[in-house]
């Protein structure tokens, strides 16, 4: 397939991007490398190779649930910049006036 600047435009009108000058011929070989190499990669024989379904063998390596610290809630609310009590008091962000 060649690539002309028609294509180049029109590409450029869908990804919504603009190519002027020489960023309009840089892309024009970029896109004619890329199409060379899917043109190489159809002419690899495959016969007999089964499809990639993960990038690696290992299956989700998955840890124990350890309780490594444990802090008290008075030190857990020590830096909070509002407290009252036992709780943090934050700002409110939904108004049931809706």
């Amino acid at each position: 397939m060649k690539i002309t600047d028609e294509k180049i435009d029109a590409l450029a009108h869908l990804s919504r991007l603009s190519f002027e000058g020489d960023e309009k011929e840089n892309i024009k070989k970029d896109l004619e490398k890329i199409l060379d190499m899917c043109e190489k990669m159809k002419s690899v024989d495959t016969d007999g190779v089964e499809p990639l379904i993960y990038m690696a063998d290992s299956q989700n390596v998955l840890r124990d649930d350890e309780v490594k610290q444990e802090i008290s809630r008075e030190q857990a609310l020590k830096n909070a910049p509002k407290k009252d009590s036992d709780f943090f008091r934050v700002p409110k962000v939904i108004d049931q006036n809706d």
